[in-house]
């Protein structure tokens, strides 16, 4: 609600967490006296929403936005490293190319961070377990925003 709409009856405040049907973290509100007084002033949800403290919210927002820029850049340089990278898995294998077992995203997540390429299971996008020889590409997704592909090989294991 902006505070030019607010009413003499509404009372002015910032949230200090997120309060369900309200607002979230950071957000200027403005409600009855009553509510503030007796659930969110003493809740510690919601503090008066001075100058200081609007300019206070508004710098760590600033604060909030540069750190996740920073994130997004490093997961793109990832995302671009990685897509460059083929994985090569050994498995053991029939004599028609299907696999024993199958391959799973940890196996492919411990692969490439063998390589150096800090990519999570959760990060790996798989339709199923791979499951027999052969090149696969495998969507790779670190962030909404952020997808990439990897080629993994599934070799047969060298018997010793």
């Amino acid at each position: 609600m902006a505070p030019a709409a607010l009413s003499k009856r509404n009372i002015e405040l910032l949230l200090a967490e997120d309060v369900p049907n309200l607002g979230s973290q950071g957000d200027i509100v403005g409600v009855k006296p009553g509510f503030a007084r007796n659930f969110l002033l003493p809740q510690g949800l919601a503090t008066v929403a001075t100058d200081h403290n609007k300019k206070m919210v508004e710098q760590h927002r600033i604060r909030l936005d540069e750190l996740e820029a920073d994130r997004l850049k490093s997961i793109k340089e990832l995302a671009n490293n990685v897509n460059k990278y083929s994985v090569t898995l050994e498995a053991n294998a029939n004599h028609e190319g299907h696999l024993y077992g199958s391959i799973t995203a940890p196996e492919i997540s411990k692969a490439l961070k063998t390589a150096n390429y800090e990519v999570e299971p959760e990060h790996i996008k798989l339709d199923g377990p791979l499951k027999e020889l052969g090149m696969y590409t495998v969507k790779l997704e670190f962030h909404e925003k952020i997808k990439t592909e990897v080629k993994v090989w599934v070799v047969p294991a060298v018997s010793k």
